[in-house]
Formats: C-alpha cells, structure tokens, sequence
C-alpha cells in the first residue's frame, strides 16, 4: 500500500476530487493548509505573499493502482503554472479499521 498526498490549488479541489471518485476513488482526507515551494511565494507589485493557501488531499491506495491516482490528480489539478502543487507517495506498512480491528484496505 502506499499514501499519496497531493497539494493542490484549492479551485482544483472540486474538478480533482470528482475525477477522482469517477475512477472509484472514493475514500480520501481532506485538509486546508498554507505552504510555500522554491519560489517563496508569489510577488504581486511590492508586497509578496510567502504563504499560499492550498488542499492537501490524503489517499492509501494498493501499490497498483498508486500510477493511476497520480495520473487523475495530475489530470485534473495541473494548470500549466506556477504553483499547481506537488504529489507525494510513501509506503504504509499497515493499515487497520478502528471500528472493527480489521488490518488492511
């Protein structure tokens, strides 16, 4: 298994989260986050605005299907400029439902 986390501009969540349930990936986290990458920001005029609201989407997925999700998100998050975000990948080891002690997906 491995988690994908994907930030995102956060008028890209809607059209990545629905392309994303359409390929049957329905279970995610969704969190509201500031951040900044190599470009420190963004320089409008004389003020720079050095922590720029994004989406961090969380997925656990099967080792196999890691590609496609990376795909959808890249799909329906990029829009050719500065700042579409990032997408991580790390391994999980294990996974377990709280409700019923269950190990795995």
């Amino acid at each position: 298994m491995e988690m994908v986390r994907a930030l995102i501009r956060p008028e890209r969540e809607s059209a990545v989260i629905d392309a994303l349930e359409k390929e049957g990936f329905v279970s995610l986290t969704k969190m509201h986050v500031f951040g900044r990458g190599r470009q420190k920001g963004l320089q409008v005029g004389p003020i720079t605005y050095d922590e720029l609201p994004k989406v961090q989407l969380t997925l656990v997925v099967n080792d196999e299907d890691t590609p496609k999700v990376v795909g959808i998100i890249e799909g329906a998050a990029r829009t050719g400029n500065i700042g579409d975000g990032k997408i991580f990948v790390s391994e999980v080891s294990d996974v377990y439902t709280i409700r019923t002690g269950e190990k795995g997906l």
